[in-house]
């Protein structure tokens, strides 16, 4: 852990934040649908949707740290490598199972609209992180 560079966590986790935001403020509408709730007027989101996020991509992007490190990842090729295997192997396989419940009433449209974001995300991390060693 002495080993990462905690500036390219930071700017990463930020990276996460900006992406996040952007992309779900993108794709709102098609969300709601996949969430079954187009019909319905949600809540104000509250400092739990935020700091929520935040907290979760911080630590996908510590633990994408030590991973690089662990396997001496230190080609950006082999980052981007490291960042697709790690996004669809991971991330979107993971959410695509935790959306596999009843509660989730379009479990695959769920999971395609979470995972370009996932994949794009891990992936500039999985650059900076390499690249900023």
């Amino acid at each position: 852990m002495s080993d990462i560079n905690w500036l390219a966590v930071i700017t990463s986790t930020i990276v996460f934040a900006v992406l996040g935001g952007a992309y779900f403020t993108a794709v709102g509408k098609p969300y709601k649908v996949a969430l079954g709730n187009e019909n319905r007027e949600l809540p104000k989101p509250g400092p739990i949707f935020i700091v929520g996020p935040l907290i979760s991509s911080l630590l996908v992007v510590i633990t994408t740290a030590t991973l690089l490190r662990a396997l001496a990842i230190d080609t950006l090729g082999d980052g981007i490598v490291f960042g697709f295997v790690v996004s669809i192997g991971y991330l979107v396989a993971q959410t695509a199972n935790i959306a596999i419940n009843p509660n989730f009433p379009r479990p695959l449209l769920y999971t395609a609209i979470n995972a370009p974001y996932f994949i794009v995300c891990t992936l500039a991390a999985s650059a900076i992180l390499t690249l900023w060693q």
